[in-house]
């Protein structure tokens, strides 16, 4: 049999048998961890799992199967000699050879005669006999072929252990195998020679565990599948460059570096201006110079427009479970023509930073679908312009002018800082932002800021502002930055705060510039207006011409009056009304076919206008505010009522300065007739656009509430109902009311 030592050290382990001292094995138990262990237990795991055994937990007791066809082999007799036992092993285990068998039947012989010597009579020496015969078999016949060999076999296992399978791996050890006993609770385990101890050792970690060693060898084996053959070159990013920003990416190739191992690139945002009035001519300069130069250039201006639809199509994808079979899966969407070694650096880069992206515990598979889908479109739309025809040392640039606004796009940019690239990021205005960060990337800051939509190049024109002009933008960014003033229409975004009044507020904040109103802020580039959204129920001491009196005096420059009901109806012609299921789809409206479509009504308005009533409908839609949406088909008449406003509403719209006075609806709503679907949809789109808007019913009949699912506005109940009255024309003034008694007094008194 086989004689145990002491290891000098762990990598005694691996030593090949030949290279031990004497014919010895190694019976170690491990109660303690420090990173030397941790480091230990995995590699050992690995030779185990190659050429030995596992076993996490206890060993499992042989079953009726396993005992009926050991007595169906072996019979029912027993006898406690080494001879008896040899003869039983060349039958159980005919593989083994005479050396082997000699070695496992000694060891067998010597376990069964402790047991003997301790007491156990001939019943209890024959059951263990089976046992260890059993386990032999169907847990440890692939490592006794083995035992006595130059690499030699091992066990390593994970538990409280039992007295009999504490024999069983000492039969093992004794014919030539090492043993491995982790053991993290630390209890003493009797006849086991060895503990290791080593200084610092310390508890184990609580989740290290050899499930979780496993489940981690079994990632890098889908790693190493999914990543598949490794490019031979690398990025070399910035390492090389001198912080001069323009100046450093117009450094040659060849002279950036000269290892062929890596390709010298360039990852750089510049944030703010060094001199406004040069700025623009700098600029333009370097795009000369670099196309001069023959370097392959993309210059995406604002936020890269979003994958179309045929792009998003072109990738081909399947339904995965995990993130992983989605990466490998999608990889194969990348192809370049330029040679397979920058294809392997496209998929490394891509597989990298996505792997990155789904390690965050919040990452959803669908999300990261959608995310991985958008490089690769990306990365289609412009691989030919970067990359065509590459060849090392060869690098493209691309300059992205304005900071990333959303995680899609700056994960693109590091991305392609990963690539033969250099990414260049323009963020003159400061006040924009940049979301981007990266350990790669280099920054320049300036403390000068100046607005600047677009890259100057020959195809674009060039605008370059005087000292003059600068300087007014500047005086012009110190007036109306937080300090209560604004520019005209200085913010296109705007969000809507119903305000909670009094009945006599509402005239008092009427005709009030919405700045000064209770709860206006700006947060970021976003103004939230104060609005009113009211129904004004019954006549104030059913005086009638003091009633339509209080109405004439909210009729402002940009007031629209609905004086019947319905104002709009299903039976009024709508051009849109044939348009609406093509415009919306997936729950979300089309904006692009929408703004494409050659009866698009509202092309003529601003841009930034044209936003805000999209992003309005789709809110009004996404909130469920009218009753039926996304039950029974209501999404579709609200996006072709709002797509069909009057034209005076929406030139209201068009002239709207959302810091100053909102424009208002009134509806007057005095019979039994019954308000219609569209008429609610309008009110309530035209909230959210940001009007005060208020129903007058002088009968406190149900009106605009019909259609909603949930109360949206404040209802001031005034005075006593009153019954078929007559809308007055309310642009003409009313005749002067005679003075009560109380007013003549007063009126002396002044």
């Amino acid at each position: 049999m086989f004689e145990r030592k002491k290891i000098r050290g762990l990598d005694d382990f691996f030593l090949k048998m030949s290279s031990r001292p004497g014919k010895c094995v190694y019976f170690y138990r491990i109660c303690g961890y420090t990173e030397e262990v941790g480091a230990f237990i995995r590699a050992y795991y690995q030779a185990a799992r190659l050429s030995g055994v596992v076993q996490e937990g206890k060993i499992p007791n042989p079953d009726e199967k396993n005992l009926a066809y050991y007595e169906e082999m072996m019979g029912t007799d027993f006898r406690a000699d080494q001879g008896f036992i040899a003869a039983g092993l060349k039958r159980w285990l005919p593989r083994l050879d005479g050396r082997q068998r000699e070695d496992v039947a000694a060891a067998l012989y010597a376990a069964l005669d402790l047991l003997r010597r301790s007491g156990k009579n001939e019943g209890i020496l024959k059951n263990a006999y089976i046992k260890f015969m059993c386990w032999l078999y169907y847990r440890f016949e692939r490592i006794v072929s083995l035992l006595g060999a130059e690499e030699v076999p091992k066990i390593l296992y994970e538990g409280e252990i039992s007295r009999y399978e504490l024999m069983m791996l000492t039969i093992l050890s004794d014919a030539g195998c090492d043993v491995v006993l982790l053991q993290r609770g630390g209890k003493a385990v009797p006849g086991v020679p060895e503990e290791l101890r080593l200084l610092g050792m310390t508890a184990f970690p609580p989740d290290f565990c050899l499930r979780r060693i496993r489940e981690e060898i079994q990632e890098a084996m889908q790693m190493e599948r999914m990543y598949g053959q490794r490019p031979t070159i690398a990025n070399c990013t910035n390492a090389w460059i001198t912080g001069k920003g323009l100046e450093d990416l117009q450094t040659a190739e060849n002279l950036r570096g000269d290892d062929p191992r890596f390709f010298y690139n360039c990852f750089c945002r510049i944030s703010g201006v060094e001199d406004k009035v040069l700025y623009p001519g700098q600029l333009y300069q370097f795009y000369q110079q670099m196309k001069n130069r023959g370097r392959r250039l993309v210059i995406v201006n604002g936020k890269i427009p979003v994958p179309t639809p045929e792009e998003v199509s072109g990738i081909r994808r399947r339904e995965n479970t995990t993130w992983m079979q989605m990466l490998t899966d999608l990889s194969k969407n990348i192809s370049c023509t330029a040679g397979q070694e920058l294809e392997r650096v496209m998929i490394q880069a891509f597989l990298d930073l996505m792997r990155g992206e789904a390690e965050n515990p919040k990452a959803n598979l669908n999300q990261l679908t959608n995310t991985a889908v958008y490089l690769l479109c990306w990365l289609r739309r412009y691989q030919k312009d970067l990359f065509g025809g590459w060849k090392m040392p060869q690098i493209g640039c691309f300059i992205h002018m304005g900071g990333c606004k959303d995680g899609r796009e700056a994960l693109f940019l590091r991305f392609l800082a990963r690539l033969p690239a250099d990414v260049l990021i323009l963020e003159p205005d400061l006040g924009k932002g940049c979301c981007l960060q990266d350990a790669l990337l280099y920054e320049i800051h300036f403390t000068e800021t100046m607005a600047l939509g677009e890259f100057p190049q020959e195809d674009t024109g060039v605008h370059m502002g005087t000292a003059a002009y600068h300087a007014e933008r500047e005086l012009d960014t110190i007036m109306y930055q937080d300090s209560g003033m604004y520019r005209e229409r200085q913010y296109g975004r705007a969000n809507v705060v119903v305000l909670q009044t009094m009945y006599e507020e509402i005239a008092l904040l009427w005709d009030e510039e919405v700045r000064y109103r209770p709860n206006f802020s700006i947060v970021e580039d976003t103004v939230n207006i104060p609005a009113i959204f009211a129904k004004v129920s019954g006549v104030k001491d059913g005086q009638v011409d003091r009633y339509w009196q209080s109405i004439r005096e909210l009729l402002t420059e940009d007031t629209y009056v609905a004086a019947r009901a319905p104002f709009l109806g299903p039976y009024v012609e709508n051009p849109m009304k044939a348009y609406a299921v093509e415009f919306f789809k997936n729950g979300k409206i089309q904006k692009r076919k929408i703004r494409e479509h050659p009866r698009y009504p509202y092309g003529y308005l601003r841009e930034e206008v044209q936003e805000h009533i999209l992003e309005k409908l789709q809110m009004l839609i996404d909130r469920r505010t009218i009753r039926g949406t996304s039950e029974n088909g209501t999404e579709y008449t609200i996006v072709a009522t709002v797509l069909d406003l009057p034209k005076e509403i929406v030139r209201m719209i068009q002239r709207f300065d959302f810091t100053k006075k909102n424009p208002k609806f009134l509806y007057i709503h005095t019979t039994e007739t019954v308000i219609s679907l569209e008429d609610s949809i309008l009110a309530a789109f035209l909230d959210l656009i940001g009007f005060d808007v208020v129903f007058f019913v002088p009968t406190g009949y149900e009106t605009v509430e019909r259609h909603f699912n949930r109360k949206i506005f404040e209802e001031h109940q005034i005075g006593e109902y009153m019954y078929d009255l007559q809308v007055p024309d309310l642009k003409r003034p009313a005749q002067k009311m005679r003075s009560g008694w109380m007013e003549k007094i007063f009126r002396r008194g002044r």
